[in-house]
Formats: C-alpha cells, structure tokens, sequence
C-alpha cells in the first residue's frame, strides 16, 4: 500500500511539473503556440530561443496534435531543453512574418539571447524553416531543416546562416529533389555554412527519429550569431 501511494505521489509531482512546463497561449498573434520554459537558472539568463515548425500532418487549430511528434513530444518524454521553445501551430503553411510574430511576442516578455534563435522543422516545417531564415537570416543562429524544401529566390540571405539540410533518399512524399535545390541555388553564393545530409534508406516519416536523439539539437546549441 505504502509503495502504492508512492508511485501516485511521484506521478502527482510528474504531472504537476509537465503542466507547469507547457504553457498553451491563444489570440496573442495569428498563430496558437506552446511556450516551454527552461529552469529558472536558465530562464533567468538570457537564455537562447528554439522554435519547432510542424509538418502538414499535425496542421489545424488544436495544440494537442503538437505531441504526436517532434521537439513537444520529447519535451512530455523528459526532455530538458536548455533554451525557451516555442513550438507554434498553423493551419495554412507557414509564413515567415507570422512566425516572427510569435518569436516577438514572446521576447517581449521574457529577456533573451539575441545571438541564439534557432529555427528547426521538418517536412512543411522545413518549407517553414527554409524560408523563414531566408527572410530573416540576420535573426538566426542556425537552422535544422529537414525532408523539405524552399523558396530559392532566398538563397543568399541562407547562405549566411549555418544551415543543416537532411532528407531521405526514399522520400515519396516530399523527393529529394526539393531539398536539392536549396542547395544548389545557396552553393552560388557560398557552402561554407551549409551542411547537406542524405540519408540513405530513409523515407519521409523515418526523418522523425532525428528529433529523439541529440546529434541536431547539439549542432545547434553550439552556434551563436556574430
């Protein structure tokens, strides 16, 4: 009985600590979004800001679709993050001003790090994550996109940005091919900040595993923009 109550006890605390972490804010900007805050001794620091872009699976009007996959799902796993995410939700792609929208809004309130936003997304997240750096490359640290593509005519302002570009070469459903010309198009200017990895065997939903492990999130966290 004793162990019982416990394990209650423990699953109370865990429970508290998740809602305390995830916060859900509405009717601010024209995007919904999660808000998940580091610890205090972090929060307190300027820390850097991350923020997930979701793919068009998880579009609509309803945050909870946020955890089926991605930088929310591994937050509710346990994850800590060392920076404030923010994860927003649309319902009709991504445009890189609403974006900028909910990254405003939320460093209107808390004081971070102006030298470390990083942007990562996958699938129409990383349509979303393309564009958005190329729209504003003098915001961003760095950047994760993976099994997406891009608007090319923003090719120089990316090539500025440390950028990581992935997709599977058994992608049917966004090819390969999309991601490709990202990259070509930024190689006109220069690849010195570009990394372009093809991962063979992959199909566009495999790229999810890259959210559970840590090789990206600590490729990003090490850039800071000069």
């Amino acid at each position: 009985m004793k162990q019982l109550i416990l394990i209650f006890s423990f699953a109370i605390v865990v429970l508290n600590s998740y809602s305390q972490q995830l916060q859900q804010h509405f009717n601010e900007t024209k995007y919904p979004y999660y808000l998940s805050l580091p610890h205090d001794s972090i929060l307190n620091n300027n820390p850097p800001v991350m923020v997930f872009l979701h793919g068009k699976s998880l579009s609509g009007s309803n945050l909870e679709s946020l955890k089926r996959y991605g930088v929310i799902k591994e937050i509710i796993a346990g994850r800590q993050f060392p920076a404030i995410v923010i994860a927003p939700q649309t319902n009709n792609g991504w445009n890189p001003a609403s974006i900028k929208e909910v990254i405003d809004s939320v460093r209107s309130k808390y004081a971070t790090d102006d030298h470390r936003l990083y942007i990562i997304g996958m699938s129409m997240g990383g349509y979303g994550t393309i564009n958005f750096t190329g729209t504003y490359p003098n915001m961003v640290a760095a950047a994760v996109a993976m099994c997406g593509g891009g608007d090319t005519r923003l090719a120089e302002g990316l090539s500025s940005v440390p950028l990581w570009i992935r997709h599977g070469n058994k992608d049917y459903v966004v090819p390969i091919s999309e991601s490709q010309k990202i990259v070509n198009a930024i190689k006109k200017y220069t690849d010195k900040n570009l990394i372009f990895t093809v991962d063979n065997g992959l199909n566009h939903g495999n790229m999810e595993r890259f959210f559970r492990g840590d090789e990206i999130y600590n490729w990003l966290f090490e850039k800071v923009k000069r």
